[in-house]
């Protein structure tokens, strides 16, 4: 995996003004581009798309100083068709407009060349289970919601305040097979997992197929497949949110398996009162590397 990212690093350098051939890198190195991005995004803390933008501005801005040419000529170098098309790029990352930057020199913000090191890691061991699980479904209360890294996430948390205690016990007494429990699902997130992106969240539990569905609750088909399954305890989401990052740096970089299209589900076993703490159980989808 190291190797792969390093070489899609190395594609977007040599083919900057294109979009990089992801797919084909994938295929390469016997992952799917799907799995591809979503380790680079986790890796790199940016999807791809948003590093491919900052090294083309990066150059660019060079450009722009050095006075190489009209903007316009710039911006067609570096794979825009139009100058407000590259005006607008340029003003996200460098927060100036071209034509600021080239009178006074700046401000300039650059994304240095990316490369992936292996470290030795895994001092602490992860509690971990790989699931075969049939065909089920997830059903509860769903919304679009930004996705949000580190803490907690002030958007589910109002989805899930507004919904009346009854309707948790509700849900709670509807699920019937595993993931047990009340479950927090993350479901149709953007390949590279910036933040801010946006997915649907579902704050509901697992039906097995065959169960009838409650007409007023959204549902989430989940296909047959392997799951790894992570268990966390601790502070609260702090704990569940450095396991998630571990998968990532750790447990798929030594593993032969590799994320697959699919639902995040998050199951909690225990809590304290006021959910400072809790033992969490992190379901992600895998398949054979």
């Amino acid at each position: 995996m190291i190797s792969a990212l390093n070489r899609l690093v190395d594609l977007v350098e040599e083919h900057l003004s294109e979009e990089p051939d992801v797919r084909g890198t994938a295929a390469a190195f016997g992952t799917t581009e799907y799995h591809l991005r979503r380790m680079f995004s986790s890796l790199a803390g940016m999807p791809l798309s948003e590093y491919v933008r900052r090294r083309r501005m990066t150059l660019a801005a060079t450009d722009v100083v050095r006075g190489e040419g009209d903007l316009l000529g710039i911006a067609v170098r570096h794979g825009y068709g139009s100058g407000e098309a590259f005006g607008r790029a340029f003003r996200a990352v460098h927060g100036a407009d071209p034509g600021e930057v080239r009178r006074h020199g700046g401000p300039l913000r650059t994304q240095p060349q990316l490369r992936f090191h292996l470290t030795v890691e895994g001092r602490n061991p992860m509690d971990t289970r790989l699931v075969d699980r049939p065909a089920f479904r997830l059903v509860g209360h769903a919304a679009r919601v930004p996705l949000i890294h580190q803490g907690v996430n002030p958007h589910i948390q109002r989805h899930v305040a507004a919904l009346p205690q009854e309707e948790h016990l509700r849900l709670k007494a509807l699920g019937d097979t595993e993931p047990e429990g009340l479950l927090q699902v993350s479901d149709d997130l953007d390949p590279g997992r910036g933040e801010g992106t946006e997915l649907t969240y579902l704050h509901g539990v697992a039906l097995a197929h065959g169960t009838p569905l409650p007409g007023d609750l959204d549902t989430i088909e989940v296909p047959a497949g392997k799951w790894a399954v992570f268990r966390t305890r601790g502070p609260h989401p702090q704990a569940l949110q450095k396991t998630w990052a571990a998968t990532a740096t750790e447990w798929f970089p030594s593993h032969p398996w590799r994320l697959r299209p699919g639902p995040s589900i998050v199951a909690t076993l225990e809590r304290a009162d006021d959910f400072s703490t809790a033992t969490c159980e992190l379901w992600l989808p895998v398949e054979p590397a």
